[in-house]
């Protein structure tokens, strides 16, 4: 009778350990695949799970559209959140349509001034990352022009040349005064690029 008792009790640790062992960790799994987010969290503990998943999907959208942010600043903020719900020992998945670890962030072409290589009204998929290359199409915030997508030029440190693809020039009159239209140039820095354009 004693050996049953053991062996009922060394069964059910074992039992106990193999469901530890697979359960894991609270888990929060992220997808973004440019413009959409879902959000599935896996967790025993006792919270409102629909509400957490939506302020993890809300603070995902706003990191798309920030230029600061990227895959690991998103992963600490979603681990406060999680934090703020009682989860202090979770688990952060992020994956995309471009990747594990990776923000795509789609964004609409606004004007000609890279013709011909984007259209007005173009969508692009960009990258949200701070890696640019001299050649590569950006999305960045100019103090200057606001949101623009413009091809690195030139780098010098963490500053960057952004021209417009379209080199035509015209002239329209304005009140009266005759004025040059003609594509931006400008420089930003680093801390102002919101990714590079990987599909247009």
């Amino acid at each position: 009778m004693a050996k049953k008792i053991i062996l009922a009790l060394i069964i059910l640790i074992l039992l106990a350990f193999l469901a530890l062992t697979f359960i894991g960790n609270d888990t929060v799994n992220v997808y973004i695949d440019g413009e959409n987010v879902s959000v599935s969290t896996t967790t025993l503990s006792r919270i409102d799970i629909d509400a957490l998943n939506h302020d993890i999907c809300n603070l995902t959208l706003k990191a798309m559209n920030d230029t600061s942010s990227n895959a690991t600043t998103l992963k600490n903020q979603i681990k406060k959140v999680c934090g703020s719900y009682g989860l202090d020992d979770v688990e952060i998945n992020l994956d995309s349509s471009i990747g594990k670890d990776q923000i795509p962030v789609l964004v609409h072409v606004d004007g000609t001034s890279m013709l011909p290589t984007l259209q007005n009204g173009q969508s692009v998929l960009v990258n949200k990352t701070h890696n640019v290359h001299v050649g590569d199409i950006v999305v960045a915030e100019s103090d200057e022009y606001g949101g623009i997508i413009k091809r690195v030029s030139d780098i010098s440190g963490d500053s960057i040349y952004l021209t417009s693809d379209n080199k035509d020039v015209s002239y329209e009159y304005i009140n009266g005064n005759l004025y040059e239209i003609k594509g931006i140039t400008t420089w930003v820095d680093l801390s102002d690029i919101g990714g590079v354009v990987i599909d247009y």
